[in-house]
């Protein structure tokens, strides 16, 4: 088990680090999470695997010795920043939510200062929302949303400063 706290940074995400993330293996039912292969993702230009949207848009959370531990996705609305996050397989599920978020949270402030800060989960990832909420955000809807696998039930949840 890695101890936490852990401490985070947030660093422009790099190729190298795109490639590894795509090489990421979730355990059911978490596996939803998983990505295509990196070369798919830059044949098809999608995603982190589009260069500009890359570099606009996604970041990597490193440790303290610069070892990738996660991204994020700070996606630009009207009036909010969604953010879109992934921890690296093996630290799931060990207390690190609540470091991990700040880090990204810190992030999205200093990116955005102006807009409100939100994500959208998974009604059943009790995980993530208790890491969620632990982070400061609160659920403030409930919708059903298109996935891969049919409409889903997804929560809001809103950044409270």
């Amino acid at each position: 088990m890695i101890r936490s706290p852990l401490t985070f940074y947030v660093v422009p995400m790099e190729s190298l680090h795109a490639g590894e993330i795509c090489e990421w293996e979730y355990n059911p039912p978490y596996n939803i999470y998983g990505w295509m292969s990196w070369e798919q993702m830059q044949a098809l230009g999608v995603e982190f695997g589009d260069p500009q949207l890359r570099s606009e848009q996604y970041v990597s959370v490193v440790d303290g010795q610069g070892i990738l531990c996660g991204f994020a996705q700070l996606f630009p609305m009207e009036g909010v920043v969604r953010l879109g996050v992934g921890m690296r397989p093996d630290l799931c599920g060990n207390g690190m939510g609540q470091p991990f978020m700040k880090a990204i949270v810190q992030a999205a402030l200093a990116r955005y200062p102006e807009r409100e800060i939100d994500l959208e989960v998974l009604t059943w990832n009790q995980r993530a929302i208790r890491a969620y909420q632990k982070s400061g955000f609160t659920i403030t809807d409930t919708y059903e949303r298109r996935t891969p696998t049919g409409n889903k039930p997804f929560y809001c949840m809103v950044y409270e400063k």
